[in-house]
């Protein structure tokens, strides 16, 4: 049975015209509600999930990895067994072929799994007492990547050639050195961030920096933000980028969830430049954002400890649509609908 909330914003018209760095007017829908239907509910903490077709994938915590069917309506779940291991999963990717789940700490652990979800088969897995890994995604069916926690000076990043049979640690001099305290943060599998070539990954703690690369991998820049940093569990949480020169980072402070200042910042030159944006105003501490689909940038949604946010003007002006905090990430399926989940629940959010 799926429960239906509907959530209405009086102000925010239905349609406006917005206009183009061109110069030209271009129709833009302005979201006015929502309607939110629960469709699964559980004791799961649930950080990573990937659109496939009719179905989607979910990486959980106790081992668990599965998917909900939007055609059947059902549930297909799984644990991963591993020894007597407590696997917690925060990344999830996919090929055409197959799906991937990775294990934030040590021993971190890469699944693929077949997509009818019976068949697992482990393809890496690295020991290390200071593996934590943060997120995973793939550029196309045969070349994909993956960061985690630093555990020498430099980024700590896998990538495989071969569609995800195998998986290969870059060497330490052909990455980027971070700094003490500098690290990332599995919160909703969006620390890095793939268009076309162009890869993004960003890190918090003591820095909240992007790094930059043009070619998959195999050179990087570096580029500082204005986002809050300096402390362990401040920096950047969650980034997107609309294409390859609009982005939008976030995150906060994670031991102040309502803190609303240098917790946002937008980008419109690839990530070489930040300004922060709306300052003191709207959400706190964010898990995820995500760019909605076909809206020439304009609109974006957040979801974190403030609830669900949105804006239709690249983020200067935010609408509360939900004050729920129990969301950790959230991707859409089309222009008007997204699938988001977190702890103990999936839902799916139709933008109105």
């Amino acid at each position: 049975m799926l429960r239906i909330i509907t959530v209405t914003v009086l102000f925010f018209s239905g349609l406006c015209f917005v206009e183009a760095q061109n110069k030209n007017k271009i129709k833009q829908t302005n979201f006015s509600s929502i309607q939110i239907d629960t469709l699964f509910q559980d004791k799961i903490s649930i950080r990573a999930i990937v659109f496939d077709r009719d179905k989607i994938w979910y990486a959980g915590d106790k081992n668990r990895i599965g998917f909900y069917d939007l055609k059947s309506n059902i549930k297909n779940e799984n644990a991963i067994v591993e020894d007597t291991l407590k696997i917690e999963f925060r990344s999830i990717a996919k090929t055409s072929n197959y799906i991937y789940v990775l294990s934030v700490a040590n021993p971190g652990l890469l699944y693929q799994i077949t997509k009818d979800g019976k068949r697992t088969k482990l393809v890496y897995q690295e020991k290390n007492k200071k593996v934590f890994y943060d997120s995973m995604q793939f550029w196309n069916d045969k070349e994909g990547i993956a960061i985690g926690d630093p555990i020498t000076d430099c980024l700590s990043i896998i990538r495989t050639h071969d569609g995800g049979n195998t998986w290969n640690k870059l060497p330490d001099n052909k990455l980027p050195k971070v700094f003490e305290g500098e690290a990332h943060f599995a919160a909703s599998n969006t620390n890095i961030i793939i268009k076309g070539n162009d890869t993004w990954i960003v890190s918090g703690g003591k820095k909240a920096r992007v790094f930059y690369s043009p070619d998959k991998g195999n050179s990087w820049s570096v580029y500082e933000t204005p986002i809050i940093q300096g402390k362990q569990m401040t920096g950047i949480f969650t980034a997107d980028f609309y294409d390859s020169k609009n982005g939008f980072v976030s995150g906060g402070n994670y031991e102040l969830l309502n803190q609303n200042s240098e917790n946002k910042a937008v980008t419109n030159d690839g990530g070489k430049t930040w300004k922060l944006i709306a300052n003191n105003e709207a959400f706190g501490y964010a898990s995820c954002v995500q760019y909605v689909p076909n809206s020439k940038g304009k609109g974006i949604v957040v979801v974190g400890a403030s609830g669900l946010y949105y804006s239709s003007d690249e983020g200067i002006n935010w609408v509360q649509f939900s004050k729920d905090p129990s969301l950790y990430t959230i991707r859409f399926v089309d222009e008007t609908t997204a699938i988001a989940a977190g702890r103990n629940k999936m839902i799916r959010i139709r933008f109105k």
